[in-house]
């Protein structure tokens, strides 16, 4: 059987169109990656994983034998190296087991598999506002930490979702097992962060900080009431602070379910520029299967039929709905043979596509304590994520479409969204449309 190089050297080859980093990215994304102990001390004094909304990572805290996640950078930065890397960002997905392992070589750190040299690495750096507190003694890094190599201020300001278990949680997704594992393991980690602690972290950074363009206000689902609010009167009421508070300062960028125009539009008149009612998997029968909450309080045709109303609000380069790249060939239910995955992906593409509407995908983390990620370990094969990036630049550029806004530079070496390549395959020929706000 052929060395785990071996076949990542035999897949690069076997996608020529394809940018070697962006192969690696995606290989790093659904199999972790594993630091060495001198590895670990070398981060220490960089800017660390925040656990911003999931966990993405393939082995849980308690199974963590460095206790990698107090000290595990947010992201890496490869660049030259042996594969001669051109700069690539990638989110940071604990795994002691993986065979990616970033190890320091005279005080340096790289990226090794199976012992040879693929890429040097860098650590983000600390901003000046993650050394700072609120008045309540809570951290910045707690309350609005920041991604993409500084680049996204995410907000998750309701860490649990109302859809409660296996009949209707999403079977990929760990935000209450990670909610319970993080307080469990002395993480602070607020439930549902007020309005007030949301403005009073977005002083601190927009007095100190030049390098954020975009905010992204997040959370779980709310199928009731949460603070005596529906989910678009709890969700508006952030963006509706910080517009009034900070009018023009980011891109503000709303995660919520798709919802009925009226109340997507709420968002657009509280001065929120993108929308992404998330659709996760395209095939209606795994719709049903690995969303049964999102099924059943609004159907899967009716979650389609809301995102194109949304265009109409927001215009449709401006509503960017994710799915999770993967789930489709998640045991039992998933399809076999990649050619059946990515031909069911494609048709979701060229139906949103054609209507001048790019959805962006996140790369499948089987997160261990989500009921498909312990039927599914080892996610879905690196063809098939191969298969896909081919898929979504083509179909995008088959459209003429512009680049997603409010995700920075388009192009290998530019991109910094981190946690799959959409962005490293786009063309920088292609950049995106201007967002006004004013």
């Amino acid at each position: 059987m052929p060395s785990r190089l071996e076949q990542l050297e035999h897949t690069v080859a076997a996608h020529p169109s394809l940018p070697r980093e962006a192969v690696v990215k995606e290989d790093l994304l659904r199999t972790g990656i594993a630091f060495g102990p001198e590895a670990l001390r070398l981060a220490e004094r960089f800017k660390k994983k925040a656990y911003f909304i999931f966990s993405f990572d393939l082995v849980p805290l308690a199974a963590m034998p460095q206790g990698e996640h107090w000290h595990a950078p947010e992201e890496l930065w490869l660049e030259g190296g042996g594969w001669e890397f051109r700069p690539t960002v990638v989110s940071v997905r604990l795994n002691p087991a993986s065979p990616y392992r970033v190890e320091a070589q005279e005080g340096e750190a790289v990226l090794l598999l199976e012992g040879e040299e693929l890429a040097q690495v860098k650590f983000p750096p600390v901003p000046e506002y993650y050394t700072r507190a609120l008045a309540s003694g809570k951290r910045v890094i707690e309350i609005a930490p920041t991604i993409e190599w500084g680049y996204l201020v995410y907000l998750t300001v309701f860490r649990i979702c109302q859809y409660w278990g296996d009949q209707e949680e999403c079977q990929f997704c760990d935000i209450n097992e990670n909610y319970r594992q993080q307080t469990k393991a002395g993480r602070p980690y607020t439930g549902v962060k007020s309005v007030e602690e949301i403005l009073e972290a977005l002083e601190i950074i927009a007095a100190t900080d030049s390098a954020s363009r975009a905010y992204t206000i997040t959370g779980g689902s709310v199928t009731s009431r949460l603070k005596g609010q529906s989910e678009v009167e709890f969700y508006a009421a952030y963006a509706e602070a910080i517009e009034q508070r900070f009018p023009h300062r980011w891109i503000g960028k709303m995660v919520a379910q798709a919802l009925p125009p009226e109340e997507a539009r709420r968002f657009k008149d509280a001065g929120i520029k993108i929308y992404h009612p998330n659709y996760e998997v395209w095939d209606a029968r795994l719709f049903r299967q690995f969303c049964p909450g999102k099924d059943r309080y609004v159907g899967r045709e009716e979650w389609m039929r809301r995102i194109l109303q949304a265009a109409e609000i927001f215009g449709p380069a401006c509503v960017i709905p994710n799915f999770v790249a993967g789930i489709e060939m998640a045991r039992p239910h998933g399809f076999e043979r990649v050619e059946d995955a990515i031909r069911s992906t494609a048709e979701g593409l060229q139906f949103f596509m054609s209507r001048g509407v790019s959805p962006r995908f996140t790369t499948w983390c089987p997160e261990p304590l989500t009921t498909l990620g312990k039927a599914n370990p080892d996610g879905a094969p690196l063809e098939y994520h191969c298969r896909l990036l081919e898929t979504w630049r083509d179909t995008h550029a088959h459209y003429g479409l512009p680049a997603p806004p409010g995700y920075g530079d388009p192009g290998l070496g530019r991109a910094v969204f981190s946690v799959s390549s959409f962005m490293d395959v786009i063309s920088p020929a292609a950049p995106p449309p201007p967002v006004l706000l004013a």
